[in-house]
């Protein structure tokens, strides 16, 4: 168990001050051009899909960018993986930090949500059986207590059931009060000295102190304090998206959360996990540097895809579909016939009639399930 306290003496400011300047000049740019793009919510979205898959790549997970489309429109083709329904945990929470206001996930009530230690009251139908008095046996031979049992038993499937489809829907869903002992107590999944509660507040701490520095600085400093103290044991990803929301607080990417963890993904993983801290505070700078070309060329490729298809609007009625699937297709890394149907509300012959005439690339190779995307 860590002990000692994140130190921040001696940071190499002579070899970070270039990197920082270059990467704060990136994000700058994007984010500015994002304030007036016509891409800019389809942007926002591919990105939510991006870094949700590159997070799992971090922790040595293949999650394929198709299958997490399709599973976030609840269109699965196979019996979606453990890894798969990690991957839209980070999606959604992405959204979620994204839907509310910039200061929210850094504030206490944010910042309990999203780790899952803001409480909740007891799901319907626990209750409980202290004091009660002695049994009575109905005439059919059952016993009451073992009815009552039954019934408490159904009430937290109902509980569990409407729980799972607040979360499939997008709500926000708070965590549970007994999470934290449930941790504690089950040695099997969690290390019973892990002190999750003792390391966030190490590193709030590390937060508070690194107020006076540029926020580029300051954000890889964070990464490799989230990093370093080891925080949480099963959502190492969590630690990008606090920082991601930062960027977002301090106004240098207003209009979108950095995909920190993308960017990570370009840096080799001996620079990341490097002995000296200063090579990995560079590596994190670096990561948010990539993070920002990439949104770069991003926003560019769908811009100039955006132009391209809508050339073939041209003389089209006022009321074509045409125009939805450029904006579906827009919001997506790709799209399935049955995701053009629900979204457009046209039959299945009519979604691959639209997308023939959008002539949109096939993505997959595949006879049947196909699913388009742009170049």
């Amino acid at each position: 168990m860590k002990t000692m306290a994140y130190t921040l003496d001696k940071l190499p400011m002579e070899t970070l001050i270039g990197p920082v300047a270059r990467a704060t000049e990136i994000l700058a740019r994007l984010d500015e051009r994002l304030a007036r793009s016509p891409v800019r919510d389809g942007f926002v979205e591919r990105q939510h899909f991006a870094d949700a898959a590159a997070a799992l790549w971090l922790e040595g997970e293949l999650v394929h960018l198709e299958d997490l489309v399709l599973h976030d429109a609840h269109m699965d083709i196979r019996t979606p993986t453990h890894e798969l329904t990690r991957a839209h945990a980070v999606l959604r929470t992405r959204r979620r930090i994204f839907v509310q206001k910039p200061d929210w996930a850094l504030s206490r009530d944010g910042f309990l949500a999203l780790t899952g230690r803001d409480g909740a009251p007891p799901a319907a139908g626990q209750k409980s059986r202290e004091g009660e008095g002695a049994t009575t046996i109905e005439a059919d031979g059952r016993d009451d207590a073992d009815d009552d049992l039954l019934a408490e038993e159904f009430a937290e499937i109902d509980a569990v059931l409407a729980r799972s489809s607040k979360i499939l829907s997008g709500a926000d869903v708070p965590g549970r009060k007994d999470e934290a002992s449930r941790r504690d107590q089950n040695g099997l999944i969690y290390d019973l000295d892990w002190n999750e509660e003792e390391r966030l507040a190490e590193w709030r701490d590390v937060m508070a102190r690194t107020r006076d520095l540029p926020v580029v600085l300051r954000a890889a400093v964070l990464l490799e304090a989230w990093s370093d103290i080891e925080v949480l044991q099963h959502a190492t990803w969590l630690g990008p998206l606090f920082v991601a929301a930062l960027l977002r607080q301090e106004g240098l990417a207003a209009n979108h959360l950095v995909t920190v963890q993308l960017g990570a993904k370009n840096i080799p993983r001996e620079r990341r996990r490097a002995r000296n801290r200063s090579d990995r505070l560079l590596a994190f700078v670096d990561a948010i540097h990539e993070a920002g070309l990439a949104g770069l060329k991003e926003h560019d490729r769908l811009v100039m895809a955006k132009t391209q298809m809508e050339r073939r609007l041209r003389e089209r009625r006022v009321s074509s579909k045409l125009s939805g699937l450029i904006e579906l297709v827009l919001s997506r890394p790709l799209v399935s016939t049955g995701m053009v149907q629900k979204g457009l509300k046209v039959t299945k012959q009519g979604a691959l009639n639209l997308v023939g005439e959008l002539g949109l690339r096939e993505m997959t190779g595949r006879g049947r399930f196909r699913a388009w995307g742009i170049v």
